[in-house]
């Protein structure tokens, strides 16, 4: 059994700390004891089926700690997964999480080897491997969904660990051991590689969604059936009719911050379609705002902040930014969002009685239709085909 330490307990890390806990002797740490001792009591901070399955019915062994010492010293491989937020100001990833761990771990344990599975821009690891003065240091992006995300490590599209060695190697074989999928693609690449590989492939997610929100607004405006164009384009093959749902935006905590980042690293280079792709979502959110405002509403609800079904995490949700757009109208907006604990959301009224919500809201906007709403379907406004994504 190889000793793995895990900083960072949201979805990336929760999940491969339960991932590699199967058959590997781990210590998971966070600074919030809140979570830890929920951890420790077997539940789950997160809505994620196969992270409280497992918690649930202990089908991974991990210890879970605050003391951030004891974790260093626990591990000879030191995971970090601290998030990595988008800075408006400065057009980069706020690395400092990371830097933090590193430079505090070294401090303990000079000779451990960090795998970083936070998002970072491309050249990062280059440039951090000079400033701390050690070659130690491992970027494997992953590919998870927020509320899917321990089962796309068990069942991964593919392990890529940007190190092209004896020791990448090793670090992709203990990830492919916790996996319960057979034949996984590994791929070792040049840790610059693999952070390129990160970001153009969420880059590409973010675009097909833009391109059939686009698709869908055309057929809105122009009064023609989306759905039948959606499907009839994605007969094709070479297209597919995977990822094709139309949304009121892409959102979540990656698609944002990764494509931003993408067209940052761009700067000196020639492009068109990554700015595109960046402006489209943009542009969608305006188009979503005008054609609930121009049903002239007094009270618009809200339901739901997350992003699609079976999630809790609403960060960078697009329906938030349809929401600022309404309410830039004068427009009342009320929210009906189980998950949130306060009466309000940046200034708009959270509703806890669902009867109270749906009869005080002259549209019911919603982002994925639920069987909740059957009953005032002639209220709602969404672009959901397809009941699904």
């Amino acid at each position: 059994m190889s000793k793995v330490s895990v900083f960072g307990l949201g979805y990336v890390g929760l999940a491969n700390a339960l991932l590699l806990g199967q058959h590997e002797d781990v210590m998971a740490y966070d600074i919030v004891s809140e979570k830890i001792n929920m951890l420790k009591s077997g539940k789950s901070p997160l809505e994620d089926v196969e992270i409280i399955d497992f918690l649930e019915n202990k089908k991974a062994t991990v210890a879970y700690t605050t003391d951030f010492e004891q974790a260093v010293h626990h591990g000879d491989y030191l995971f970090i997964a601290t998030p990595t937020d988008y800075d408006e100001k400065v057009n980069k990833f706020n690395t400092k999480t990371i830097e933090t761990v590193i430079r505090q771990a070294l401090a303990i344990k000079p000779d451990a080897t960090f795998i970083i599975k936070s998002t970072i821009p491309v050249g990062y690891i280059e440039r951090i491997k000079k400033e701390f003065d050690t070659d130690n240091i491992v970027f494997s992006p992953e590919f998870l969904r927020e509320g899917k995300a321990l089962y796309d490590n068990l069942y991964p599209s593919r392990i890529v660990v940007g190190e092209v060695s004896e020791r990448g190697q090793e670090i992709a074989d203990l990830l492919e051991k916790g996996a319960h999928k057979n034949d996984i693609p590994v791929l070792l690449t040049n840790g610059t590689e693999a952070e390129a590989i990160k970001l153009f492939s969420n880059t590409y997610l973010a675009l097909r969604v833009s391109y059939f929100n686009e698709l869908d607004t055309y057929a809105e405006l122009k009064g023609l059936n989306a759905k039948q164009i959606i499907e009839g384009v994605g007969l094709d093959p070479r297209i597919g009719t995977h990822y094709n749902n139309p949304s009121f935006g892409y959102g979540g905590y990656c698609l944002p911050k990764d494509t931003k980042q993408l067209k940052a690293n761009y700067t000196d280079v020639p492009e068109n379609i990554i700015s595109a792709i960046v402006d489209a979502n943009t542009t969608r959110k305006d188009f979503i705002a005008n054609q609930i405002i121009d049903r002239r509403p007094k009270v618009v609800g809200i339901y739901r902040l997350t992003m699609k079904a079976n999630s809790d995490n609403f960060r960078y949700s697009s329906i938030q930014g349809v929401m600022k757009r309404i309410k830039a109208k004068g427009i009342e907006v009320v929210i009906y969002e189980p998950s949130l604990k306060e009466t309000e959301f940046f200034h708009s009224k959270v509703i806890k009685d669902f009867e109270v919500f749906k009869q005080i809201s002259d549209v019911i906007v919603t982002n994925r239709v639920e069987d909740a709403l059957e009953d005032v379907k002639a209220k709602l406004y969404t672009r959901d085909l397809f009941g699904r994504d």
